[in-house]
């Protein structure tokens, strides 16, 4: 179903952050691009919560785009030209991080990705869970037009932290981290099916492929939850012992 959040991008972002992204968006319409707020502010935008965390895909070239955002607004900017991506580092330290539209392969189980440009719908697809999986257009009449194609918004209606596809666990195993961390927050639990799929993987040993950085990083986020008791609890139910060493 069609649907616009403009009012609520109004009500949950500063003017500022609206401002610059109608700016983004009229770079992007100027080289006949599509633009789009995508994942945690999305999601964010829709709960009500404050998120000023800009992830901004482009179906176009994004490292172009930024670059001509960073000198109209006099600000760094740091490339990646292998991954097609940017960081727009405002003067007042406000960070955009600009993407190109991209799809990933895993050369195997818990590897970094391989990157491919692509379309919108193949990025959101490579996402780990429905309820980070909108986007958001923010190309100017189109303002504001939500793409939810996995079902993300009826997901968050409904608490549902529920993964994208089937292999995500094994392609990715920090995903299981952030799924307990999401679930830890109120209102939030993680489906059947992905509990299920979660326990493979940890019983496949996929934890183990993770280096000591990605684990002492997704547990130091958990531990900034107001739930992380919950969170905790959870990842030993799906028998992730492997954690016990690295908590603070």
């Amino acid at each position: 179903m069609a649907s616009n959040i403009a009012n609520k991008m109004g009500e949950a972002l500063p003017p500022k952050i609206m401002d610059l992204l109608r700016r983004i968006g009229d770079h992007a319409n100027a080289r006949g691009y599509k633009a789009f707020i995508v994942g945690g502010i999305v999601r964010d935008i829709i709960l009500g919560v404050k998120n000023i965390d800009l992830d901004i895909v482009i179906e176009g070239d994004a490292i172009k785009l930024g670059e001509e955002l960073a000198k109209e607004l006099d600000a760094k900017i740091v490339t990646h030209k292998m991954f097609g991506t940017c960081t727009v580092t405002m003067k007042d330290a406000l960070k955009i991080d600009l993407a190109t539209a991209r799809k990933e392969k895993y050369a195997h189980p818990a590897a970094l990705p391989m990157v491919e440009f692509s379309s919108l719908k193949n990025d959101l697809s490579r996402r780990d869970f429905t309820i980070n999986a909108m986007a958001a257009s923010i190309n100017g009449k189109d303002f504001g037009r939500l793409i939810d194609l996995f079902g993300g918004r009826r997901d968050l209606a409904k608490g549902i932290i529920r993964l994208m596809h089937d292999k995500s666990f094994i392609d990715d195993p920090t995903r299981i981290f952030r799924a307990v961390r999401f679930e830890s927050r109120p209102g939030f639990s993680i489906e059947p099916k992905t509990l299920r799929l979660a326990k493979a993987a940890v019983k496949k040993g996929m934890f183990a492929k993770l280096s000591k950085y990605r684990v002492k990083n997704e547990i130091a986020l958990i531990e900034k939850e107001s739930g992380c008791c919950r969170a905790f609890d959870r990842l030993d139910d799906i028998g992730a012992g492997i954690i016990k060493p690295f908590k603070l």
